[in-house]
């Protein structure tokens, strides 16, 4: 049987004064092997109308993590804690997303800073920066391992994501100074954070695979849930 493609969103590096390049983990594109799909990476166009013929090419669709989305398309203002903006990625993913989510039945997951795009895509917003707000910190990036258990998550019962994990309260990494402050209509919350409450996912209510989570499931190559929730995507994309 013909292996489903998923399209991967990469970051963007300066080099060389104001030199760009392409950059992605390779855990993500490892994360979709390993769950029996083909991935492709996607590039950051600087020609928007190309969103589609992207889209018209691909299974699924994996918007990852990286660095902060300009809180400007949010209707905030950046701060010291807000890493430098790349607004061609900004345009690619959320162009991107907006396409899929809306005029399309392609899978879609989520993560970190993904999960933020599909927020930012539908309407929703987001705490420019969790300390400064008042809220635990969780970037561990400097204290843990990429694999290593952070913080707990509470999931809620009848979701997406209960029925991929199995339990209710979750271990998970965490990387991100920013989370979801407003969902955007038509997101349910899924999960959140112990024992402060932040958002740790997000899903389209149905029976369609859209999902978004904070952490960064595929730094987790030997927890179980983690390489279940790539598994389930690569099936919704195989169908």
């Amino acid at each position: 049987m013909k292996k489903p493609v998923i399209g991967i969103t990469c970051g963007i590096e300066i080099v060389e004064r104001s030199s760009e390049r392409e950059v992605l983990l390779d855990a993500y594109s490892d994360a979709v092997e390993r769950a029996g799909a083909v991935p492709l990476i996607l590039p950051n166009t600087h020609d928007p109308a190309l969103v589609r013929e992207m889209a018209e090419r691909l299974d699924g669709v994996l918007l990852t993590g990286g660095t902060d989305a300009d809180p400007r398309l949010y209707g905030a203002r950046a701060d010291q804690s807000v890493s430098r903006i790349h607004p061609r990625r900004d345009r690619l993913e959320i162009g991107l997303a907006r396409h899929v989510l809306l005029e399309t039945r392609l899978p879609v997951f989520g993560i970190c800073r993904g999960l933020q795009i599909l927020n930012i895509a539908l309407g929703g917003d987001l705490i420019v920066d969790l300390p400064s707000a008042g809220l635990l910190c969780h970037s561990f990036h400097e204290i843990y391992g990429r694999e290593a258990v952070s913080h707990e998550i509470r999931i809620e019962p009848g979701s997406l994501l209960a029925g991929i994990a199995g339990q209710e309260i979750l271990g998970v990494n965490s990387f991100h100074h920013q989370a979801v402050k407003t969902p955007a209509p038509g997101l349910a919350v899924t999960a959140r954070s112990v024992p402060d409450g932040v958002i740790e996912a997000l899903e389209l209510p149905g029976d369609r695979f859209v999902l978004g989570v904070q952490w960064h499931p595929e730094g987790m190559t030997e927890d179980a849930v983690s390489q279940a929730l790539f598994c389930r995507f690569a099936e919704a994309a195989a169908r």
